[in-house]
């Protein structure tokens, strides 16, 4: 099949999905608020204790110091936000069998996977600038410029395109829709176990082990960086390492999962 073709089958798969948050606008109004609702708990909540111990900050530090230093950590779990709800449309392509069908029709096979991860990832882009606009609102000031800004945003694109394939296997790889609401959540939790919320120097040993070798720590740390004006270091390099190592992971599952379903 010519590449034309894979384009525009790709094309209405896209616009299939993206149709999907006009229809199911309730999924839609979680997956956004979901970040927007830990960011508002987080700052003024926990913001005035947990700023007031933020390292660097002459005198300690306010809620307005503690959103400058979180908003990276909720941007990264506005991405995996949208990966949940990704697994969960699969599934529910899945057992409404129109995967299946859709392998006996005349069309690029890769264009219905596409379609999904194409579309998540645009839903990835408008959560994010959501997000990122209600803490500008909250008081969240960044000292970055456009270069800057341009590459924390590549970082949040292909964090999204990573965890998009990994939700698309998990999606075709669940019995249910239910479960394909469940098995993605530890993406949800695991930002709270890394740099996202509190310096991983004041974890137990254990725990900041972990925190510090976990894929999501070098993300947020390069988002930090890079949003505050500052040069990332190797932790930009770790981020796209893992962000390779996801995408590869998710897209070789997923097209291995996908080669399963029977044809109707």
């Amino acid at each position: 099949m010519s590449t034309t073709y894979v384009v525009r089958d790709s094309v209405t798969m896209l616009r299939r999905n993206l149709l999907h948050w006009e229809r199911y606008p309730s999924l839609a109004i979680m997956l956004v608020a979901q970040p927007i609702l830990f960011l508002l708990l987080f700052v003024y909540v926990f913001g005035g204790t947990l700023g007031a111990g933020l390292p660097g900050v002459p005198g300690g530090g306010d809620r307005t110091d503690y959103l400058g230093y979180i908003t990276p950590g909720i941007l990264i779990m506005a991405v995996a936000s949208v990966a949940l709800g990704t697994a969960i449309s699969v599934a529910m392509d899945m057992s409404g069998g129109i995967i299946a069908r859709f392998r006996t029709m005349d069309i690029a096979k890769v264009s219905v996977l596409t379609g999904h991860v194409l579309g998540a990832v645009i839903k990835t882009l408008l959560t994010t600038v959501i997000t990122l606009a209600v803490a500008v609102l909250l008081g969240y000031r960044s000292d970055a410029g456009v270069g800057e800004w341009l590459a924390a945003f590549g970082v949040i694109l292909l964090l999204a395109f990573a965890l998009t394939w990994l939700t698309v296997a998990m999606g075709l790889a669940a019995d249910s829709v239910e479960t394909a609401s469940n098995t993605p959540m530890f993406l949800v939790l695991l930002p709270f176990i890394s740099s996202g919320f509190v310096p991983t120097d004041e974890m137990p040993w254990g725990l900041r082990h972990f925190a510090e070798h976990q894929p999501f720590t070098p993300m947020i740390d390069s988002l930090r960086a890079l949003t505050s004006g500052a040069s990332p270091g190797s932790d930009l390099w770790l981020a796209i390492a893992w962000c390779l190592l996801i995408a590869l992971a998710g897209y070789l599952w997923a097209r291995r999962q996908y080669t399963k379903v029977p044809a109707r």
